[in-house]
């Protein structure tokens, strides 16, 4: 029998606009879609994917889903659409060295505030904008602050926005395949630890790699530990 924790997570429902479209008629001048991915690697950065929803856009890109119900192959089909469905996207990085001496919490702020800039470089105005985050906590406005953003968006936390709300599974589509590509992209470099295949996370692999050759300047090292006894080979990528 296939362990439950690695088990792919059958298809769900597709996301809808409701609460982005609630947003809209409550005032809100532009709704952007925040998620994050990398936070439970052992390699690499974390990312914060951003994507603005379109309000002209009536339906969604055919197979949207949160990033971590689709195989591979399928989110790498669906990014370029999601893309071209928001009004612009965005994703930013906190590199694992930063992670080391800053701690996840920050670095996630840190990322997103990163992913904002570039919105804002884009044209897409911060007042009045609403970002609806994933989740149950706000680490991003500490780190708009902490990066003295001029002009703070309302955020609007929401949990399981990346399964629910379109334009939150977008943001989640995007930063996944960014990051992922990044991972593969240093394969070559360090083929030793399995990165094209696990992309940075935990498995009995990865860490055999680590325990034969010792870690690169691409792990998080304050994050290297074993995995617990009866740990499946890979962990939930999240």
């Amino acid at each position: 029998m296939t362990p439950a924790s690695v088990q792919r997570p059958a298809k769900s429902r597709p996301p809808g606009l409701g609460i982005e479209r609630a947003l809209l008629a409550e005032g809100a001048t532009v709704v952007i879609g925040c998620d994050e991915v990398g936070r439970g690697a052992i390699a690499g950065p974390v990312g914060v994917g951003v994507a603005v929803l379109d309000p002209d856009r009536r339906g969604i890109p055919a197979g949207l889903r949160d990033s971590k119900l689709l195989p591979e192959p399928e989110r790498v089909a669906l990014e370029p659409r999601v893309r071209a469905w928001s009004a612009a996207s965005a994703v930013g990085l906190a590199g694992n060295d930063e992670i080391d001496g800053q701690g996840i919490s920050r670095c996630l702020g840190l990322a997103g505030a990163r992913a904002i800039a570039d919105l804002v470089a884009l044209g897409v105005g911060m007042g009045g904008a609403v970002v609806l985050l994933d989740g149950n906590w706000d680490w991003l406005t500490p780190g708009l602050i902490a990066a003295g953003v001029p002009v703070l968006p309302r955020v609007v936390t929401r949990v399981k926005a990346d399964r629910d709300c379109a334009a939150v599974s977008a943001a989640s589509v995007v930063a996944k395949v960014h990051r992922d590509s990044l991972m593969i992209d240093r394969h070559d470099a360090h083929p030793v630890y399995g990165w094209r295949s696990n992309k940075g996370y935990a498995s009995r692999s990865h860490y055999a790699a680590i325990d034969a050759h010792g870690p690169c300047d691409w792990h998080r090292r304050t994050w290297l530990h074993a995995l617990p006894d009866g740990a499946a080979e890979t962990v939930d990528e999240t």
